[in-house]
């Protein structure tokens, strides 16, 4: 939004206005002569005059924008910018993302479950302002990929670089949370958030999802958890990172819901169901509005003053004016 300092200073247009219609509107302006063009050696003269009216009608439209601009540099300009600024550092947040093979069921058509789970949290992350995020996945071992950064181009772009499978055959949801805590035990952030996207059972790793909730709650790490898929026999394809091996075939799908709801509830947090893409997006948005509550924001303004730009410009088309005046037009001033 642009604004002025000076406002009252435009009321100088009021005699720019009469004086552009004095020299552009009004027809009895001045006196018409008619002058007779002759021949001479039987060939007839034809006046090139629609040259000369563009030309004056640069020089003119040059002159009163270049008047107009430094009217307006006068008015003193400026660009005003209205800034949210946080008043305290957001959460941390620690995504959990299972990258078993079970991850790669076709029930989130046209998506598997893993796809659908990344273009979910790439829009959760993309939407981050002050938030430092960090990517840890799992499945027979967990491994963290981020650690909590604001850099938010280099944790999609190692978000984008996970596969199914590349931490082998199973569901360590225990080693998942452990590791997530191990990176937000010492958070010094307001909030210290875990989501954890997972199909699976605990079948993997020494310690217990139980545990490890338990453990988050007492260092004040909340856990979102959200369940994804659908019950029943489903059709799974997918290639191994490491052999290259193709696997097709059906699995019966289901979860422990009742070991999910226990994780949320340990550790203080909440349980979310997603059996489709559009569901799964809802939980994220309703994650991001419980983030959201309680943050201090203050608005901020600022003015980035913008009348040096608009006296150069008017100068700038004040020499243009005067070139076609007197080198083109050749007259004399």
């Amino acid at each position: 939004m642009i604004a002025f300092d000076h406002p009252t200073r435009f009321l100088v247009l009021v005699i720019l206005l009469p004086l552009f219609y004095f020299f552009h509107l009004w027809k009895k302006r001045g006196t018409v002569f008619p002058f007779p063009f002759s021949l001479w050696k039987q060939e007839g003269f034809v006046p090139r005059v629609y040259g000369i009216r563009i030309l004056v009608l640069i020089q003119n439209v040059s002159f009163w924008g270049g008047i107009l601009l430094v009217v307006l540099a006068w008015c003193g300009p400026s660009r005003v910018i209205k800034e949210n600024v946080y008043l305290e550092r957001g959460a941390d947040i620690m995504i959990l993302l299972d990258e078993s093979p079970s991850m790669a069921a076709k029930d989130f058509q046209p998506q598997n479950r893993f796809e659908a789970a990344r273009g979910v949290i790439r829009k959760f992350v993309e939407s981050r302002t002050k938030e430092a995020v960090g990517l840890l996945s799992f499945a027979l071992e967990a491994a963290l990929r981020v650690p909590l950064t604001t850099d938010y181009a280099y944790f999609l772009q190692q978000l984008d670089s996970l596969s199914i499978m590349d931490l082998g055959d199973g569901t360590a949801l225990g080693m998942g949370i452990a590791t997530g805590i191990l990176h937000l035990k010492d958070s010094i952030a307001r909030e210290k958030v875990m989501i954890l996207l997972t199909d699976g059972k605990q079948n993997a790793g020494e310690i217990t999802p139980e545990t490890a909730a338990v453990l988050a709650g007492q260092l004040g790490i909340r856990i979102y958890v959200i369940g994804i898929g659908t019950p029943g026999e489903t059709y799974i394809e997918f290639t191994n990172p490491k052999t290259g091996a193709t696997y097709r075939g059906t699995f019966e799908g289901g979860f422990d819901e009742a070991l999910l709801r226990d994780i949320a509830a340990r550790s203080g947090g909440s349980y979310f169901y997603a059996g489709n893409p559009e569901a799964l997006t809802s939980v994220f948005k309703m994650i991001d509005s419980l983030e959201s509550q309680g943050k201090r924001v203050k608005l901020q303004v600022r003015k980035v003053p913008l009348h040096t730009t608009y006296a150069v410009g008017g100068l700038v088309l004040l020499m243009a004016a005067f070139f076609v005046r007197t080198s083109l037009l050749r007259e004399v001033l």
